[in-house]
């Protein structure tokens, strides 16, 4: 019961949280796009760039903070993370399309991040990736309640570096659209496929339930 009410709390919290990041867009899109959000990139200002790149740390640092203060042990506190990115992560779009009927589509591209450049992607790609870790963070809450402790193998361990730098390499190999303001190549949707299918290979572990080797 204690765990469910945690991940309520978790969860509303970034729900909450979501709105407020998604409230920024909607001001920066005033300025900056008033006619809607589209490729090419357009030049912010220094001043404005400053301040996103210090927002979005801090937007990393609140959701590290609450996966660290919901959970016990270091994996607790790191699937908590998991969720709380997940769920922040997808109703940030939600409410973007409540606010300004923004993305048309799930294949509409964004920019997803700016560290150390910006990321940019269909909206689809984090989507997915944080299901996929909304999926991992339970999945590892519910293995560590049921054996009271949380172990994987060093397979597993690079099969998910794998799968991550494969989806940060779709995210981040364009860039002239990112740096010189050009239109987008085509999304690299293999990478996505192979990182996400590494991801699914560990979930598939995890939730098998059976006690792996150090």
């Amino acid at each position: 019961m204690k765990t469910s009410r945690t991940i309520l709390w978790v969860t509303l919290f970034s729900i909450a949280f979501a709105f407020v990041e998604a409230s920024v867009v909607v001001y920066l899109q005033a300025i900056y796009y008033p006619e809607g959000f589209s490729f090419p990139l357009r030049l912010m200002s220094s001043h404005h760039i400053g301040v996103e790149l210090s927002r979005e740390l801090a937007t990393v640092i609140m959701l590290a903070a609450v996966g660290i203060l919901a959970g016990k042990s270091r994996w607790q506190k790191f699937s908590y993370f998991l969720i709380a990115f997940g769920v922040w992560d997808i109703f940030y779009y939600v409410w973007l399309k409540l606010a300004l009927n923004w993305p048309a589509t799930l294949f509409d591209w964004d920019i997803l991040f700016l560290i150390p450049v910006p990321w940019i992607g269909p909206v689809i790609a984090p989507v997915l990736v944080s299901i996929v870790m909304i999926a991992g963070g339970l999945l590892m809450i519910r293995r560590e309640e049921r054996e009271g402790v949380f172990r994987t193998t060093r397979l597993m361990q690079l099969f998910a570096l794998v799968g991550t730098a494969m989806i940060l390499l779709s995210f981040l190999y364009d860039v002239d659209a990112t740096l010189r303001f050009q239109m987008p190549k085509p999304y690299r949707y293999e990478l996505l496929a192979a990182g996400l299918s590494c991801y699914v290979v560990v979930l598939s572990v995890i939730g098998l339930g059976s006690k792996p080797k150090r």
